[in-house]
């Protein structure tokens, strides 16, 4: 395969690795590329580092490279095209964009090269496997406590993530399954803020000026995205408790939201995603001898076994945020 420039640029502009200490291994450091949508969002950059706590990627039994995708397909695509000229034993895929990352497995599978997909869904029947939380399951929860919250009768806004990735794709379905079965439950306004804080605030200034008075709840398909939402619905002199807003991930700005009863959020287990995906990939690659190392398994058990690490889909659960729990799951998402 030739090496464009296009391809050589993204692999020095967008990959980073991260080597552990000398490895206690007799055989070789298994080559893991964790190619990723990006790194700008706090969930992401928690995701990695869970990542590189891996205990294989600690002990040196792993080198690891990080991928930052730049929150675009065409550079994941020439990542890809990288990860196979290296010859990399495995591939953990966070891919944006839901069609695109299909295309992109099938040639990494072509070349013979395992990819375990995680957190984000690539639209592919050839994927060695996938770990991460059910985002159709994660938007209806989201929804019901909406619902729950306004007593099924109020005006809501939607802050959706990146048109086309999974995570957008199917929390809309899941937000919506929930709320066409509420007529009651108005959606006023409805657009993407691409998991940005920055841009959800943005975007929640301008619907509090033109619906003054009339939102009532705010679903964030991320935690970035309401807490933008909240620092908006501040910056405008208005009480937060008066309004009903969730979001996912579990991310630490929102635990800590969530214990002063401005939100509700939803933890999206980033190492469970993370090192669950790992050690699938130290699977496809050692064989049936190898046993997982990541303590992920033994914490949540029967809610997601093992099961030899060759099932096609492994379910992180869900795990809902309020005050009542939300110094534990703090102690959970920080206790490294």
């Amino acid at each position: 395969m030739k090496l464009t420039k296009r391809t050589l640029l993204a692999l020095l502009l967008g990959s980073c690795t991260f080597t552990g200490p000398s490895s206690a291994h007799a055989e070789k450091p298994v080559k893991v590329a964790a190619a990723v949508y990006g790194l700008r969002s706090e969930f992401m950059k928690v995701w990695t580092d869970w990542l590189k706590e891996h205990p294989e990627v600690k002990n040196g039994g792993v080198k690891l490279t990080v991928f930052d995708g730049r929150y675009d397909p065409n550079v994941q695509n020439d990542q890809f095209d990288s990860i196979i000229v290296q010859q990399f034993d495995a591939i953990i895929f966070v891919p944006l964009d839901i069609e695109a990352g299909g295309r992109t497995v099938t040639k990494a599978i072509s070349a013979g090269i395992p990819v375990i997909g995680a957190n984000a869904r690539a639209n592919s029947k050839v994927l060695t496997s996938y770990v991460g939380s059910n985002d159709n399951e994660g938007g209806a929860i989201e929804a019901q406590y909406i619902v729950d919250k306004l007593g099924g009768k109020g005006n809501v806004v939607i802050l959706e993530g990146p048109i086309g990735q999974s995570g957008q794709v199917e929390r809309l379905k899941g937000i919506m399954s929930v709320l066409d079965k509420h007529p009651d439950i108005k959606i006023i306004e409805r657009k993407t803020a691409n998991w940005s804080r920055a841009e959800a605030l943005a975007l929640m200034e301008n619907w509090l000026t033109a619906h003054p008075g009339k939102i009532q709840g705010v679903i964030g398909e991320n935690d970035e995205m309401a807490i933008g939402a909240i620092q908006a619905i501040k910056a405008a002199g208005l009480n937060v408790k008066d309004f009903a807003i969730v979001g996912v991930d579990g991310v630490k700005d929102a635990i800590r939201a969530a214990k002063g009863g401005e939100m509700v959020s939803i933890l999206q287990d980033a190492k469970a995603q993370a090192q669950g995906a790992m050690d699938i990939a130290l699977r496809a690659v050692r064989g049936e001898s190898y046993q997982p190392q990541s303590d992920i398994w033994k914490h949540y058990g029967d809610k997601l076994p093992w099961k030899d690490g060759i099932q096609k889909n492994y379910d992180v659960p869900w795990t809902v945020i309020t005050e009542a729990n939300a110094d534990e799951v703090m102690k959970m998402v920080t206790n490294k």
